[in-house]
């Protein structure tokens, strides 16, 4: 659940900190005292685009901070694992979002940077706003089928995880079998020239990191006569009377007085005696790598030829003799396929007829699946709206194939397979008896159109775990038992998600467990609104004013105490019934 909300200079709003609780909120207030703006804000939480026109007039940047109290298996855990925001489900989770007088946007999850597409997907899963002209994803036939497999997960996942995992390997071997239909002509060129590559590498015999090896040994080869020149020199002088033999005199000569302070001299003596057995060592290599250097023209000549035909090879084929080898391996495939073109694309043929058969019959079952849980939507549906006043209003699912001329054939007609199968739904809604059925995008009555997205709301917020919802005046064209209906909806709908309602309809606020009053104040000059959370008494009050304007007479808070009191034994009898 939202926790609290912390707002900081956005349009008309100063500095506000709010805290929420548990169950069904209602915000109200005077037209144009901002009850919006707390909206808005919460929508920027949830990704929505900033812009600077929001920032409150003389401010530099608006803020927004909103905490969240979640249980360990909400699905937001795992979206922001998989984003890589370090999260404890055991803590709270902070959102904070900036936006600055020059247009930029700053966005932390808890204290983390994140982009908006980021934030986006993660405001998905916690806060769902609906608004009388913004009806979201219900008012887009795209989505419905989205919608249904949500709501038909126990029914519908199996068969579409089973059906996606074909459609996987249908479409590879699809792929697999077009792209070796479209280079006919072009492969037999690519075969002719992949042979005389082929030919022109395998004959060079490369071995890897031969060309290191061999400039190496052409560095030795044509520094020959200098390396002998210099060794042979250094081994004379170090081997000579003026090298080992004069340190080996030394150390005699000293070995003869070292007794007379050993102390002092014994050091000494085993330190030149330590790098007498060195320089020897050394002297001997010296020796052993003169015998070695080779002095042989011909060998450097051939390294030479070897080393331009190898960077010959590298100008066509790779920077190295290794990535020369990797493409040969590359075209020794793609010619073996080609040589064998007609076999494997038989078998590519029948391996997708295969895959075709069990692919259709996993597009029935899924279909199937769709079809016993769009009828069980449609009844749940229906029972919502009687709920709300609209007792004869029929709702269905249409399911239909997707046609396609150039499609599968499948009984008898030819249709598309999509990853998400065979089908396209859309919701259809007939609100009067004798009414066709029509798309749910087309009704006109705004009334009619707030009951039935809040019936449809209540019935997926089971399902989609989203823990806030949000109502802006989804009571609007409504009254009497329909705004009764519509408060008592609400009510029950937030015993299972926190529910925020913005309303003008006094019979919708005081159903709520929580009232918050928006108004503007003016101070020095400048205009700021503030959010209270209102007493009981300011309930009383405040529902007063609904109820009568401007006046409030004492009939007027006689009547607004009566509805609390009405509408506490209303919410009692439902807790009571499990409601």
């Amino acid at each position: 659940m939202l926790v609290t909300l912390s707002i900081r200079n956005l349009a008309v709003v100063e500095e506000v900190d709010v805290h929420f609780y548990p169950g069904f909120h209602v915000l109200t207030g005077e037209t144009g005292a901002g009850k919006s703006i707390v909206i808005d804000a919460l929508g920027l939480i949830a990704g929505g685009r900033g812009s600077a026109d929001l920032i409150r007039y003389g401010s530099e940047k608006a803020e927004i901070e909103a905490l969240f109290d979640l249980p360990a298996a909400h699905p937001v855990w795992d979206t922001l694992g998989r984003l890589g925001i370090e999260a404890d489900p055991a803590e709270h989770l902070l959102i904070r979002r900036e936006l600055t007088s020059q247009g930029k946007s700053t966005s932390r999850i808890n204290g983390q940077m994140v982009n908006l597409s980021m934030l986006r997907e993660v405001g998905e899963k916690l806060i769902n706003i609906h608004g009388q002209h913004e009806h979201q994803s219900l008012l887009r036939p795209e989505q419905h089928m989205t919608l249904l497999d949500t709501y038909g997960e126990a029914v519908i996942g199996p068969a579409k995880r089973k059906y996606q995992a074909l459609f996987a390997e249908f479409s590879k071997v699809e792929k697999e079998l077009k792209e070796l239909q479209e280079t006919s002509q072009k492969a037999y060129q690519m075969l002719d020239m992949y042979r005389f590559q082929l030919e022109e590498i395998a004959a060079a015999k490369l071995k890897v990191g031969e060309d290191e090896l061999l400039q190496e040994e052409r560095l030795k080869l044509s520094h020959s006569e200098k390396m002998m020149d210099a060794v042979a020199g250094s081994y004379d002088l170090l081997y000579g009377p003026q090298g080992l033999e004069t340190i080996s005199r030394a150390i005699t000569r000293l070995q003869d007085v070292v007794s007379y302070d050993e102390k002092g001299l014994k050091p000494v003596v085993e330190q030149l005696q330590s790098a007498y057995y060195q320089l020897e060592d050394a002297v001997f290599q010296l020796r052993d790598y003169r015998d070695d250097i080779e002095f042989n023209p011909e060998r450097l000549d051939e390294i030479e030829h070897r080393l331009d035909m190898i960077t010959g090879l590298r100008r066509k084929y790779g920077d190295n003799v290794e990535q020369i080898l990797e493409y040969y391996g590359r075209i020794q495939q793609e010619t073996e396929l080609l040589e064998n073109k007609d076999e494997v694309l038989q078998g590519l043929e029948k391996r997708r007829d295969e895959l075709l058969i069990v692919l259709l019959q996993a597009a029935r079952e899924l279909s199937t699946a769709r079809r016993e849980s769009a009828r069980k939507l449609a009844r749940a549906v229906e029972r919502e709206l009687k709920d709300l006043q609209m007792e004869r209003t029929s709702f269905d699912v249409r399911l239909e194939l997707v046609q396609d001329a150039n499609g599968y054939e499948y009984e008898g007609q030819r249709i598309r397979l999509t990853r998400q199968g065979m089908d396209n739904a859309e919701f259809l809604i007939s609100a009067n008896p004798g009414e066709p059925l029509r798309p749910l995008a087309k009704i006109a009555s705004g009334g009619e159109m707030s009951r039935i997205m809040l019936a449809m709301k209540s019935i997926f917020a089971r399902h989609d775990q989203i823990p806030v919802l949000i109502f802006d005046e989804v009571d609007t064209g409504v009254s009497g038992r329909a705004a009764q209906s519509i408060a008592e909806k609400l009510f029950v709908l937030a015993k299972t998600c926190q529910v925020f309602s913005i309303t003008h309809l006094p019979q919708v606020a005081c159903m709520a467990d929580h009232q918050y009053l928006i108004e503007k104040k003016l101070e020095q000059s400048r205009t700021r609104t503030q959010v209270e959370h209102l007493s009981d008494q300011g309930r009383v009050t405040e529902l007063a004013r609904m109820l009568g304007g401007v006046e409030i007479t004492e009939k007027t808070l006689h009547h607004a105490q009566e509805m609390l009191n009405l509408a506490a034994a209303q919410k009692a009898s439902r807790t009571a019934s499990g409601q």
